[in-house]
């Protein structure tokens, strides 16, 4: 009897001085702190946030400087009007020019103005969507940790079955000594013992890869030691209505939101093209040049510049017409996607709802079938130590009973799973 459990705590890991117990809030911190997902939604709602200034949509002054110095050597041949022939070689000129200019864009059709908003409307796209992947990381995450308690409970269902057929074992053995059994009885519950034993190593391997699952959504070693000392609690205050009002604050239907308003404002901005644009310009040129040789040995001036530019745009092809009749229909196509996701996100719900109701009904009732399974077994190895019961009455009463265990540990788990689907459609925190 020691030596099965030995076994069995082998095979599961369960060393409290090798394995660290992992509480789901610790589960969920980790997976929060280290989620690359999480990190590069991150990185693109911060590139977002770089994108919305000013300058991006040409709302500030573009302010450049210029210098150049050009030396050059040239033959000189001047003919003027009063007869005088001027023929000088290897003429040295140098000609230097400087310049500080300031453009402003004034108008253009208020581009600048639909530019900035849709900016910021793509910075607060980008923030829901980092909500939407911690979301579902905390979902996917709560979901795995309660599937490795699920495996936990399988493993107590076929512990008490092995201590039911090693107990069964043990009474033939008894009635061996006797005389009231043979070496055939003793083979075939030891075979009854084996296969038990075999299953729960079956049973121990899933619980390991379940494990390194976790591990992976926490981005954690694969080969991570720990363990899980939890049981499923079902939050059963959850109402379909409550579920169905909050769906609308989800952060992929504000996304999506979001896109529709993207959309428009380039609609905007393409149509602002067909408007007058309106500069003005200022800054400060400096020019020199000096020659060894011509009329002008010395030309030189300097000073500041102010003007005003008047763009406008007459014909280019249909090219902007054509630009805002696309720009309409992507406006369409992410209101039919915006559409599409909510009846996506209803439907699920409703069926996750159907699910969530359904198994906490079924709960009630199983957690009974399994007390009643339990007092069967238990009374039908009494009887079987008195021989009153036969081997087969003490199979099917294990059957029933490791059946009617699996039955309630995936009913709770199904019903904290639809739970969970429910609070991360609902846009909230799945814990």
């Amino acid at each position: 009897m020691k030596k099965i459990f030995f076994i069995l705590l082998l095979l599961l890991g369960f060393s409290g001085s090798q394995a660290q117990v992992l509480s789901l809030q610790e589960a969920v911190n980790i997976a929060l702190k280290n989620s690359l997902d999480i990190q590069i939604a991150k990185n693109n709602e911060e590139a977002s946030k770089i994108n919305n200034a000013g300058g991006v949509a040409l709302a500030l002054p573009q302010v450049t400087a210029s210098l150049s110095d050009n030396q050059s050597l040239t033959n000189l041949s001047q003919k003027l009007n009063n007869g005088t022939n001027i023929n000088r070689p290897n003429n040295a000129n140098n000609v230097v020019n400087a310049g500080l200019a300031a453009n402003m864009l004034v108008f253009n059709g208020f581009r600048i103005q639909a530019t900035r908003s849709r900016l910021l409307a793509i910075e607060r796209q980008n923030s829901d969507v980092v909500k939407a992947q911690i979301q579902n990381i905390v979902a996917n995450v709560v979901i795995k940790y309660y599937d490795i308690v699920r495996q936990q409970g399988y493993i107590k269902t076929i512990e008490q079955s092995i201590s039911v057929t090693q107990k069964q074992k043990e009474i033939i053995e008894v009635r061996k000594s006797v005389g009231l059994a043979n070496n055939a009885d003793v083979y075939q519950a030891q075979l009854d013992l084996n296969a038990s034993l075999q299953e729960m190593e079956s049973q121990a391997l899933t619980l390991m890869q379940a494990k390194t699952d976790l591990m992976y959504l926490l981005t954690q070693k694969p080969d991570s030691t720990f363990d899980i000392q939890d049981t499923i609690v079902v939050d059963a205050s959850l109402s379909l209505d409550s579920v169905k009002a909050a769906i609308k604050r989800n952060p992929e239907v504000q996304s999506a939101e979001e896109q529709i308003r993207i959309n428009t404002l380039i609609v905007q901005e393409v149509g602002a093209q067909r408007y007058p644009s309106v500069s003005v310009t200022g800054g400060y040129n400096y020019a020199r040049s000096q020659s060894s040789a011509g009329n002008f040995l010395l030309n030189q001036n300097f000073g500041p510049f102010i003007g005003f530019n008047v763009a406008v745009p007459i014909f280019n092809g249909g090219m902007l017409k054509r630009q805002q009749q696309v720009a309409n229909i992507d406006i369409k196509n992410a209101e039919f996607s915006r559409t599409i996701l909510m009846n996506t996100l209803l439907t699920n719900a409703i069926k996750a709802w159907q699910a969530y109701q359904n198994n906490l009904q079924r709960i009630k009732k199983e957690q009974e079938n399994n007390k009643i399974a339990d007092s069967l077994l238990q009374l039908t190895l009494i009887r079987y130590q008195y021989n009153m019961a036969t081997i087969v009455e003490v199979k099917e009463a294990q059957r029933s009973f490791v059946e009617a265990g699996y039955r309630l540990v995936n009913l709770t788990y199904a019903a904290k799973v639809a739970e969970v689907e429910l609070k991360r459609m609902a846009g909230i925190f799945p814990l």
